[in-house]
């Protein structure tokens, strides 16, 4: 059972679709009970990182979320904002993140190289592969293509958890592996094909 965690926050129903094409059984999830079978959880995420906390925070399922994801070892990945929130912070809000991957979330308007681009950075992208995951393990090339839409990106600490990279003035962290815990910043539910091969690895793990 794949649960993708419903916070309040993101396009569940995207999910949902996506996994019914893949012939693949998912549920939304919205109690700490409706966590308790999952074999894989979905962190989806838009918008601001503060409010994506606070609701996630409010919710009651985070005690539960780390129990499985520590405890039980449940592989999980994080997509867009919920990619942000694997972080230890942002520079988009105060509240401290769930610190899954060790790092930061930076904004594109203060860094040197991408601060005279249009913002947000929206549109298709490519990923450069940067180390093994398990995410990329079958049908991908050396570059796929997918969908951002975002004006932040993840900075990990330590650089091996690093999958893969994009490019919007500066390369930045699009795709992060730390062990079973994952996350991506692209939008994988609108990434035709390749985003659909991400998550059918991403069940299959």
């Amino acid at each position: 059972m794949i649960c993708i965690v419903d916070y309040g926050v993101g396009n569940i129903q995207a999910f949902l679709n996506l996994f019914k094409r893949l012939g693949v059984e998912a549920r939304r999830a919205n109690t700490p009970d409706a966590l308790s079978d999952a074999v894989r959880l979905v962190l989806p995420g838009v918008g601001h990182f503060d409010h994506a906390m606070q609701r996630l925070n409010d919710s009651g399922m985070r005690p539960k979320l780390e129990e499985m994801v520590f405890g039980a070892q449940v592989p999980v990945v994080g997509i867009c904002v919920g990619m942000q929130m694997l972080a230890k912070g942002s520079d988009e809000g105060n509240l401290p993140g769930l610190n899954w991957v060790p790092g930061r979330v930076r904004s594109f308007a203060t860094q040197s190289k991408s601060a005279a681009l249009p913002m947000p950075h929206m549109g298709w992208n490519e990923l450069q592969m940067r180390a093994q995951s398990k995410l990329f393990s079958k049908g991908f090339d050396d570059a796929p293509q997918f969908y951002f839409l975002h004006s932040y990106f993840f900075d990990a600490e330590d650089k091996h958890d690093v999958a893969a990279t994009a490019t919007y003035g500066l390369d930045f962290d699009a795709v992060v592996s730390r062990g079973h815990i994952h996350g991506v910043q692209c939008h994988p539910e609108k990434s035709h094909h390749w985003g659909e091969q991400l998550l059918k690895n991403f069940v299959e793990l």
